[in-house]
């Protein structure tokens, strides 16, 4: 127990022991504590003091608020200061004319000197179009984080020049949905950005040369969610189509097969095995794959003997 504990009530009621005691205050924590049961009554820490650092006694005149939180999704991170616009001095008495004049040209130049570098402005640019895509794409904060730090290391490389920033942008969506185990194809990606597939696919050959990055395999069994959802299929046959990937994955028939289509054969089974109606074109438009794809799927499917037992 600290030793600048203090006596700050007397034989009061604690609520958690019901007895009548003494209930002291720790100084350096704030904390109010009943002397029989030992129970911590308040906590300062966490009701008066939120939002404030420096908690120490030596830090006790130094405080501060600690702000927002600093984002790499923010061209600054979060950490410049702005000029405010209420024309008010600290005492809340209005500026004079002649001095809000004066405050008006710094707040310009303010303005202006934080993004008086091309790569500043690059970022402010590029971020903007970051949150659209956010949410068109239904990505959480934690996938725009990543999508932020890849842009800004593409940037490092000088990769950005000769290429457009929504480009740019949607390679590093891409790949961060890749890591982060996100099904979002990169048709997905080009149709919500307005650019071609084959562009978006070019920046991200030479974006993977470059920073060398190893992105893992997409996760088949998300892909058949996915696309029981898309089609309304019924959650016995996503179960079955589950299953059924799972004993392919098992078997060496799955390597180098696009897992798109060995999602929509398998869901295609399932469907045809609970008697749901179905049809392969649309399976096929949805998971991004030819009809010819899906059947040639189907066939090596079921070839298998332990899928014929389960199907």
């Amino acid at each position: 127990m600290s030793q600048k504990l203090i006596n700050s009530y007397s034989s009061v009621l604690c609520p958690l022991c019901n007895k009548h005691t003494n209930i002291i205050t720790d100084q350096e924590s704030g904390e109010l504590i009943c002397t029989a049961c030992g129970s911590v009554i308040v906590d300062k820490n966490q009701s008066g003091n939120s939002g404030w650092i420096g908690q120490n006694t030596e830090e006790v005149s130094y405080r501060s608020r600690t702000g927002a939180p600093t984002s790499l999704a923010k061209y600054d991170r979060g950490l410049s200061t702005v000029i405010g616009r209420v024309n008010r001095d600290a005492s809340g008495r209005q500026i004079d004319i002649s001095m809000r004049s004066r405050i008006g040209r710094w707040r310009t130049w303010d303005m202006r000197t934080q993004t008086n570098d091309s790569s500043k402005r690059n970022l402010q640019a590029a971020f903007v179009h970051l949150y659209t895509m956010k949410d068109a794409l239904g990505l959480p904060e934690s996938a725009i984080e990543k999508v932020a730090y890849l842009y800004r290391k593409i940037q490092e490389r000088k990769l950005i020049k000769g290429r457009t920033i929504k480009g740019a942008l949607a390679v590093a969506s891409y790949i961060a949905c890749r890591e982060m185990g996100i099904p979002r194809t990169l048709r997905e990606i080009s149709k919500i950005t307005n650019l071609k597939e084959k562009e978006v696919a070019r920046i991200y050959r030479k974006v993977m040369v470059e920073l060398d990055l190893k992105i893992p395999q997409v996760d088949a069994v998300k892909e058949i969610i996915k696309i029981g959802n898309m089609c309304s299929v019924s959650e016995r046959s996503k179960r079955l189509a589950i299953r059924t990937l799972v004993s392919i994955m098992k078997t060496e028939m799955a390597a180098g097969k696009n897992p798109m289509g060995l999602a929509g054969a398998a869901l295609y089974l399932a469907c045809k095995e609970n008697d749901e109606e179905l049809t392969q074109s649309k399976i096929a438009e949805v998971a991004g794959v030819t009809e010819v794809t899906l059947r040639h799927d189907l066939d090596l499917i079921l070839d298998l003997p332990e899928i014929k037992v389960s199907i």
